[in-house]
C-alpha cells in the first residue's frame, strides 16, 4: 500500500472514533441524565450535565430565528468541512500531526453537525469550572474541534508543521 493510500484511510480512522465517540455519548446523556440534572464527578472541578445547545460555541446566535439559525450553522458547518478537506488533501502525508488534527475538526464538526440536523440543537454536557466559574458545556465533538485547531494554529503561528 502506498504512503499516498494511508494519508486517505486515516481521515475517516479518526473523524469516524471521534463521531462515533461523540454520538454515543450524546446518545448515553440523553436516556440516562435529564435536563439540567448535574452529576458530580470530580467536587469543583468537573460535573456532568445534560443541555442543549441551540446556538454555537458560548450559546452564539441562540436568540436568533430557529429556522435562521438553523440554516446558518448546517451551511456554516459543509463550507468548514469542504475547507478542512481542501487543506487535508494538500497536506504532505510527512505532517502527520496536521493531518490529524484536521480529521479531528472534521470528526467534530460532523459529530455536531448530525445532532443539528437530528434535534436542531447540540447536546452538551461537559462542565468544568472552579469553584462558581464555569466554563460553557461542552461535548466530545467540541473537544476534538478544539484540539485539531490548536494543532492547526501551532502551525499558522510557527509555519513548522509539529512533526516535521
Amino acid at each position: 500500500m502506498s504512503v499516498s493510500v494511508n494519508k486517505y484511510i486515516y481521515l475517516p480512522l479518526i473523524a469516524g472514533i471521534i463521531i462515533i465517540a461523540d454520538q454515543a455519548t450524546k446518545w448515553w446523556v440523553l436516556h440516562a441524565i435529564a435536563s439540567y440534572e448535574i452529576i458530580t464527578i470530580i467536587p469543583g472541578f468537573f460535573n456532568l450535565i445534560h443541555v442543549q445547545n441551540p446556538g454555537g460555541a458560548f450559546g452564539f446566535f441562540a436568540a436568533h430565528n430557529s429556522q435562521v439559525r438553523g440554516l446558518f450553522f448546517i451551511v456554516f458547518s459543509l463550507i468548514a468541512v469542504a475547507l478542512i478537506l481542501y487543506l487535508y488533501r494538500s497536506t504532505s502525508v510527512r505532517h502527520r500531526w496536521l493531518l490529524a488534527g484536521f480529521s479531528l475538526i472534521v470528526g467534530g464538526a460532523l459529530g455536531n453537525l448530525i445532532d443539528r440536523l437530528r434535534f436542531g440543537r447540540v447536546v452538551d454536557f461537559i462542565d468544568l469550572y472552579i469553584g462558581n466559574l464555569h466554563w460553557p458545556a461542552f461535548n466530545i465533538a467540541d473537544s476534538a474541534i478544539t484540539i485539531g485547531m490548536i494543532i492547526f494554529a501551532i502551525y499558522l503561528i510557527t509555519k513548522k508543521y509539529p512533526d516535521g
